[in-house]
């Protein structure tokens, strides 16, 4: 019979977190401080959600931050998500501090570049994009303030292809196969191999593909919303593994 301190002992040990670090990046005006709010306050890590425009947010905690409602100096802030621990780190967006944005990006597994539904692809986007290629992180796309009259859907990923990489995709057709399984299988020859033979791909050679940078998962929504901010954390959760 089992001895009560060895079955404690068999109990007490769990299942061991993925831990990834995430990096936000964006133009300025993205939206990309309230999108590291929603996840905090999604996760349980804050009870309330502050604003930009209030000067209450969680990570703009400076004075000068708060006066003028962007973020300066790169902050960090942990969370979990399910059997996923995240480090998120929110960088400056404005140009006069990328020197500040480029230094957090050698400390990233991954990165989730927020795009304005508005204003589309933008200069600085384009050259955040460049330094995220240059330093070969894995990045995910969060199309922000879809929740604006005449955001279309399409035509901002046809905009984000066009500008930034073909293999941006979106990746809430996931589940749906069909077509999305096909134009993942063409990202990669091993992959599309295994697709032409067995008519589907694993979730672990997807993965694999993100991390190597040959597709780019995207995700709509609303951060002041909270619309899509949990299916993207749910995309960080899947797609992203540690190197």
């Amino acid at each position: 019979m089992e001895n009560t301190s060895e079955k404690k002992d068999k109990n007490s040990v769990k299942k061991p977190l993925k831990h990834i670090c995430i990096g936000l990046v964006a133009h300025v005006d993205a939206g990309k401080t309230t999108l590291s709010e929603g996840m905090l306050y999604l996760s349980g890590q804050i009870r309330n959600m502050g604003r930009v425009d209030h000067g209450d947010t969680f990570l703009d905690n400076y004075e000068t931050e708060r006066e003028r409602g962007i973020t300066i100096f790169s902050k960090q802030a942990e969370f979990i998500w399910n059997d996923t621990s995240i480090t998120i780190l929110d960088t400056p967006g404005h140009v006069d501090f990328s020197a500040e944005m480029e230094r957090v990006l050698q400390v990233l597994d991954c990165a989730v570049l927020v795009v304005s539904a508005v204003d589309g692809v933008q200069a600085h986007t384009v050259t955040l994009w460049r330094l995220l290629k240059q330093y070969k992180i894995p990045t995910m796309i969060f199309v922000n303030k879809m929740d604006q009259p005449g955001t279309d859907r399409q035509l901002l990923l046809e905009d984000i292809r066009s500008h930034l990489d073909e293999n941006c995709m979106d990746f809430s057709l996931m589940d749906e196969g069909g077509e999305m399984q096909e134009n993942l299988a063409m990202c990669d020859e091993q992959v599309l191999e295994e697709y032409l033979e067995t008519g589907r791909i694993p979730e672990r050679e997807i993965c694999r593909m993100v991390r190597e940078r040959k597709v780019f998962p995207c995700y709509f929504g609303s951060a002041l919303k909270l619309q899509g901010v949990e299916e993207l954390l749910k995309g960080l959760e899947r797609w992203m593994t540690p190197p």
